[in-house]
């Protein structure tokens, strides 16, 4: 029940895993195609596991191991736990790998945009400013530091990044 007794007694922890069927056992529970019995432990997963600046937190198995399809419960709970902010899954057959390891990296699109919003920030930098507009939004640090760390983990998944910074390099802050 205490999580944070967890990972603050334990040094050499590097990530949490929610295991979602000894919960379900645990508590008696039913599992459900939405897994709205799990939302609270889920999100206290990945809010310890940022709070303690843990370098993973890994979602709970997808038990239908077979419908790795498009609009299938695996593509779901991989959508759902990225959205929540889980860094990966669990997987229990290999036909789940493909899946969950393109789900849970950044998408195309999103690493553009935050290499796009890096180059703008160089240049709004340079001109010593804290906050600032890019296609009509305000960019703050918290922004910045979320397109970097898309950047790290586009990085870290292969995907080409280099050539973006090139193409962005004229880019800069409205």
């Amino acid at each position: 029940m205490d999580i944070r007794a967890i990972c603050a007694s334990t040094p050499q922890l590097s990530g949490l895993v929610f295991a979602a069927e000894d919960f379900s056992l645990d508590l008696s529970l039913t599992r459900t195609p939405s897994l709205t019995e799990f939302l609270f432990a889920r999100q206290t997963i990945v809010a310890a596991a940022r709070a303690y600046n843990l370098d993973s937190a890994i979602d709970l198995v997808c038990t239908d191991y077979k419908d790795t399809g498009p609009t299938g419960p695996l593509v779901r709970e991989c959508q759902g736990g990225a959205g929540m902010g889980f860094t990966g899954k669990q997987c229990i057959h290999p036909s789940q790998v493909e899946v969950v390891q393109r789900l849970f990296a950044p998408s195309t699109e999103r690493v553009r945009d935050a290499v796009r919003l890096l180059c703008a920030e160089r240049k709004a930098e340079g001109l010593g400013k804290g906050s600032w507009a890019l296609d009509g939004k305000m960019i703050d640090r918290p922004v910045i530091e979320a397109a970097k760390a898309i950047v790290a983990k586009a990085e870290l998944a292969g995907m080409e990044v280099q050539g973006l910074w090139g193409e962005f390099k004229d880019v800069g802050p409205e």
